[in-house]
């Protein structure tokens, strides 16, 4: 049987704005996705028992909630394609960590399987699929960072600096539903420009609900701050800086308290899922 190994990398939202909330609940938002080489890794072996089968490195996901396992159902219902295919996932990305790790998993799952089975639905059709599954899932089906609008859907490609990162996950799960829920939370922010993001015009409107509700997050971003401007990554639990260089990004990255995890990675205009393609 077939066997291939896809990467499904990491983003992170160098800034968030809820501009609006749509009648159904949902919010209208503005972001830019960085993607990132950091991510998981998910091994795909054809079957001919017309099974899907999934199995992972992480616990407390029954197999029809996972992603992975959606992703894949809903591309054989879509295509009426009947094949079968084992799933062995190598999680690396914090789970609840704004990182987009479910979404990622999902997305290469979609593209890959699209290229296995012999699908042949372009980019585009895929991305309509994916928005059923989560919307972060089109940015990396699509694989470019860029800016985002609507619920994240609407994507324009951008060219970002390639800069290092260092990510700090504090140990905690912070569920994005929980946030956008919250009373407190900002809906209003006026809508930027490209060019006022690149002036340094924005931020991250969950950070003070999430920095209130979860004070081990607010932490990592004092601790960060000492030697960069520290912001949270969609709704959290995830804190990222910005470094010229990866040395320097690992000098910080040696210091954190051994109560955290974390990860330096560089920030990518095209993600390694594409490269892989």
């Amino acid at each position: 049987m077939a066997t291939s190994i896809w990467p499904a990398p990491a983003k992170i939202n160098l800034f968030l704005h809820i501009v609006g909330r749509r009648s159904n609940g949902m919010h209208e938002l503005q972001t830019v996705f960085q993607l990132l080489e950091f991510g998981d890794e998910i091994q795909f072996e054809l079957n001919n028992k017309k099974e899907i089968n999934l199995v992972g490195n992480y616990d407390g996901v029954m197999q029809a909630d996972d992603l992975i396992f959606k992703a894949a159902t809903l591309l054989r219902e879509t295509t009426g394609i009947n094949h079968g295919i084992n799933i062995s996932v190598t999680k690396r990305i914090p789970m609840g960590g704004g990182l987009g790790g479910g979404s990622s998993d999902a997305a290469t799952t979609l593209v890959a399987l699209n290229q296995l089975w012999g699908a042949g639905l372009s980019t585009l059709e895929l991305a309509e699929i994916g928005i059923n599954l989560g919307a972060d899932v089109p940015v990396f089906i699509h694989g470019q960072s860029a800016w985002g609008e609507g619920i994240g859907e609407r994507l324009q490609p951008l060219t970002l600096p390639e800069d290092w990162f260092l990510v700090i996950h504090p140990g905690c799960h912070v569920n994005t539903g929980v946030i956008f829920n919250n009373p407190d939370l900002t809906r209003n922010t006026a809508p930027i420009t490209i060019r006022d993001f690149e002036e340094g015009d924005c931020h991250n409107d969950c950070e003070s609900v999430v920095f209130r509700e979860f004070p081990q997050v607010a932490e990592v971003a004092r601790w960060l701050g000492q030697w960069t401007e520290a912001r949270l990554t969609g709704t959290g639990a995830c804190v990222f800086g910005r470094f010229k260089s990866r040395q320097l990004a690992n000098q910080v990255f040696g210091q954190i308290p051994s109560t955290w995890q974390g990860f330096v990675s560089k920030g990518v205009n095209t993600s390694s899922l594409m490269e892989n393609l």
